[in-house]
């Protein structure tokens, strides 16, 4: 059966409800009323995305300026071009979300998808602002180059762009589904796997500014992957066809793809870093996949573990949810607290 492309949505259409009935190929008014929503844990799943609002200029970088020069050469390194690659990835979010969003008749997801749209930004630009504090912006240029022209990187962007490019060439169901698979593997593997290395020089007490913005992107992070697994329950639910066999190995198969690339490219990076096992690492990289294989509903497709990393605990997902304070004392925030009202059970 040939797919039909699904159609960009009206701005406005009067004669149907406000309240939509469906996620895609379903009709709405286009009026946004968040107090008569389908899914009215999405105005939950908002407030908690509006609730982590912050800018990079608010963290002040001038003792990570000082730190800079205790690094080691390798340290140097692996730092600038983890932050470029990190770049490089958001710099695909913030325009595909927004693409998605051309796409989806409930108002409610729409407006959750232009906020995690506006949040990719602010992160890109925090890498930005990190790299301006530390060196030039000739040799920021460079790294950015680099970046666009190291094949191990290339390789594992295009897993993830090849998907994102299909459903703007072709926006059916099922490249929807398998754009949303890639943005789970985009947010909830590659950028886990690259804040690792920032916690372990934070844990050494280095680079502590840098590894609060960090932290914010993640809390962020947290909360987009967990939005796009619920995105997919939903979407597989009213799309009957979606919800198949060979979709849901799709799945098994997409995340345990992104999990090999990024252990292909930590064996790189990570190579010299000392206090960094890449056993360990790769233990940790699958630790992730299962966590995102119960977001979506799933049987783990690794064996069971806790984390294999102790020393990023500190750092986790968990640790966020019931910490009120910056880990070293830096700057106040606020955390939202999960609850079971808005059924955050897998973050």
């Amino acid at each position: 059966m040939i797919e039909q492309p699904l159609k960009k949505i009206p701005l406005l259409n009067p004669q149907h409800p406000n309240k939509s009935t469906g996620i895609i190929n379903g009709q709405t008014s286009g009026i946004l009323n968040w107090n008569d929503l389908r899914y009215p844990q999405m105005y939950d799943l908002y407030q908690t995305l509006l609730s982590n609002f912050w800018k990079a200029h608010e963290i002040n970088m001038q003792d990570d300026v000082k730190a800079w020069d205790q690094l080691t050469a390798i340290e140097k390194d692996v730092f600038l071009r983890i932050n470029t690659q990190l770049a490089a990835l958001d710099s695909l979010q913030t325009p595909t979300m927004s693409e998605v969003m051309n796409y989806v008749t409930d108002s409610s997801f729409k407006a959750i998808f232009a906020v995690i749209s506006q949040q990719e930004a602010v992160h890109n630009e925090s890498y930005s602002y990190i790299l301006s504090s530390l060196i030039p912006t000739d040799e920021q240029n460079a790294r950015f180059n680099e970046a666009k022209s190291d094949p191990i990187v290339n390789k594992r962007n295009q897993f993830i762009l090849d998907y994102y490019q299909q459903f703007k060439d072709n926006p059916t169901p099922l490249n929807l589904f398998k754009l949303a698979i890639s943005s789970i593997n985009l947010e909830g593997i590659y950028f886990y796997s690259g804040f690792a290395f920032f916690y372990h020089l934070a844990t050494h007490q280095k680079m502590l500014k840098t590894s609060t913005m960090i932290s914010y992107i993640q809390r962020d992070e947290m909360q987009h992957a967990y939005f796009i697994s619920q995105f997919v329950r939903i979407l597989m639910s009213e799309q009957p066809e979606l919800n198949s066999d060979a979709n849901i190995q799709f799945i098994y198969d997409s995340i345990k793809q992104a999990v090999e690339l990024e252990k292909e490219w930590a064996a790189v990076i990570l190579k010299d870093i000392e206090g960094i096992d890449l056993n360990e690492f790769y233990l940790y990289l699958e630790y992730l996949a299962n966590k995102r294989f119960r977001q979506l509903g799933l049987d783990n497709g690794y064996p069971e573990r806790d984390n294999p990393m102790p020393w990023i605990h500190v750092f986790s997902d968990e640790m966020m949810n019931e910490t009120k304070s910056d880990f070293f004392e830096q700057k106040s925030r606020t955390y939202t607290k999960v609850s079971s009202s808005n059924g955050f059970d897998e973050l």
